[in-house]
C-alpha cells in the first residue's frame, strides 16, 4: 500500500514539474509565427481605417473648437477668435481682450493634418455644394490682424478666421454678421491634387453667420447628407 502511495505521489510530482517547465521551444516558435501572420494580415486594414477617418476626425475637432471659442466668448464677455492657420498648420483660439489687436493672445493651438493629407482650401473636384443652403465656400486669406504667441507677434499667415462676440454672435474678418460659409475637409488623391482620394471621405461644415451655429455634412458618393 505504501509503495502504491509513493508511486502515485511520484506521478503527481512529475506532472507538476512538467506543468512548471513552461512551453517548449517549438511551441513558443509556433505562437510567434501565428502572431506574426495575424499582424501582417491586420496591419493594412488598421492603416486603411486610420486614413479613411482622417477627414472625419479633423472635421469633428474643428467643430468642437468652434464651440469652445463661442463658449469662451460668452463666459469671458469679450471677443474670441477662431482661426484655421494653414501656414502654421494649426487651429487657433485667440483671446481678443478688448483692447485692440495689438494684445490679442493665442490661448490654444491644436495641430492639424498637413495639406498633403487633408485639404480644406477648396471644394474637391466631383463634389457640389450642399444645397440647401448652397452658401459660398470658405476662403483662406492673408492674416492682416495678427496676434501674440508667447509675446511674439504672428501676422501674415494664411488663415480663415471667425470672431465670436460677447453676445454669442459670430462675424467674419470684415466684421460682417450676415456671412455664412462652408468649409470642406477631404483627403486629396495625391498631394496638391484637386480630386479627392475617395469622394465618400469628403466632409463639410457650414457655419451660419450671426448665430455661429454649424451644420455637419458627409458625402455619400452622390451628394452631401446632413448629420
Amino acid at each position: 500500500m505504501k509503495a502504491k502511495m509513493e508511486k502515485t505521489t511520484d506521478c503527481h510530482s512529475a506532472r507538476r514539474r512538467s506543468a512548471m517547465s513552461g512551453f517548449s521551444l517549438p511551441e513558443l516558435t509556433m505562437v510567434l509565427v501565428i502572431i506574426s501572420i495575424l499582424t501582417a494580415i491586420s496591419l493594412p486594414y488598421i492603416l486603411n481605417y486610420t486614413r479613411l477617418y482622417k477627414s472625419e476626425d479633423q472635421s469633428l475637432m474643428i467643430m468642437d473648437l468652434m464651440r469652445e471659442a463661442s463658449q469662451l466668448a460668452l463666459t469671458r464677455r469679450r471677443t474670441i477668435r477662431f482661426e484655421i492657420d494653414r501656414t502654421a498648420n494649426r487651429i487657433l483660439i485667440i483671446d481678443g481682450k478688448g483692447l485692440g489687436f495689438a494684445d490679442d493672445t493665442e490661448i490654444k493651438a491644436i495641430p492639424i493634418e498637413p495639406a498633403s493629407e487633408i485639404r480644406m482650401d477648396q471644394i474637391p473636384m466631383g463634389a457640389t455644394r450642399p444645397n440647401p443652403p448652397n452658401y459660398n465656400d470658405v476662403v483662406f486669406v492673408n492674416d492682416t490682424i495678427g496676434h501674440l504667441r508667447g509675446g511674439t507677434p504672428i501676422i501674415g499667415n494664411t488663415v480663415w478666421q471667425i470672431a465670436f462676440l460677447r453676445d454669442g454672435t459670430a462675424v467674419n474678418a470684415a466684421n460682417n454678421a450676415s456671412f455664412s460659409a462652408t468649409l470642406y475637409v477631404w483627403a486629396p488623391l495625391t498631394p496638391g491634387n484637386p480630386a479627392p482620394r475617395n469622394i465618400k471621405e469628403v466632409r463639410a461644415i457650414t457655419l451660419f453667420g450671426g448665430s455661429g451655429a454649424v451644420q455637419y455634412w458627409k458625402h455619400n458618393g452622390t451628394t452631401f447628407l446632413a448629420y
